[in-house]
């Protein structure tokens, strides 16, 4: 059996078995943005609503989202499914060495109209002062379009005060190679993409999580296609269930 096709299985296997462990915690929530400069969509402008879910279990984590955008009149959905493995857990040993607090085996599932990507890799969870998480997964990329693809993921939430107001920077930075065959030529990109958001929710009730703030997308060679750098600010509303 293909690697490629050995992997799926074990996402689903992973998946399957997050599902019926009792989560620690566990967050669900819906964005709604709207930009104007996005670059390689029908039309500049592009309202998208993001599903997402993450949960902590006791052998590791889960984050997923899916996305269902519209530009131009014309919708697309794409999704992630990323469930991590916690060694320290596995193997009942503290896996800390310095800001590293556990070691993981990370996967994830990338999947769209016509496209499925699946990473596999080792990822680590990190300490580091005022940050709420920390995470860093090295990946690579197995389908049939790209070969020796390599990613990194850097993820992170940082949650700050101004006054009494409650505010939370947060996002994640991709970097992968280049890659050249026969199929495809794919240009190294990198994508930072933040959010900057302000808890409204708190002058609602204690317990209503409603931020509004914005999205920065930075993205050299988005897709990666030469020359095609996207800049772009989207207006944000996220509400917690």
């Amino acid at each position: 059996m293909k690697f490629s096709y050995l992997l799926p299985a074990c996402l689903f296997a992973s998946a399957a078995t997050f599902s019926h462990a009792e989560p620690i915690w566990q967050d669900f929530s819906i964005t709604g943005l709207y930009g104007e400069n996005y670059k390689l969509t029908p039309k500049e402008e592009q309202t998208t609503v993001t599903f997402e879910y993450a949960a902590k279990v006791k052998y590791g984590d889960l984050f997923a989202f899916a996305d269902r955008t519209n530009s131009g009149g014309k919708s697309d959905t794409y999704f992630e499914v990323s469930p991590r493995l916690s060694l320290g857990a596995v193997s009942g040993k503290k896996l800390e060495a310095g800001p590293i607090k556990d070691v993981l085996i990370a996967t994830t599932w990338e999947g769209g109209e016509d496209m499925n990507n699946y990473l596999y890799g080792v990822g680590v969870d990190l300490d580091i002062p005022h940050f709420q998480y920390a995470q860093l997964n090295f990946y690579r990329a197995a389908n049939d379009i790209q070969k020796d693809d390599w990613q990194m993921t850097f993820s992170y939430g940082v949650p700050f005060k101004i006054s009494n107001e409650d505010f939370l920077f947060d996002g994640f930075v991709d970097w992968s190679t280049k890659v050249k065959n026969d199929k495809v030529a794919h240009d190294s990109e990198l994508n930072w993409t933040s959010q900057l958001k302000w808890n409204a929710g708190k002058h609602i009730s204690p317990s209503t999580r409603l931020y509004l703030g914005v999205e920065y997308s930075h993205w050299i060679s988005k897709y990666g296609v030469p020359g095609k750098d996207e800049n772009n600010v989207s207006a944000l509303v996220k509400y917690h269930f």
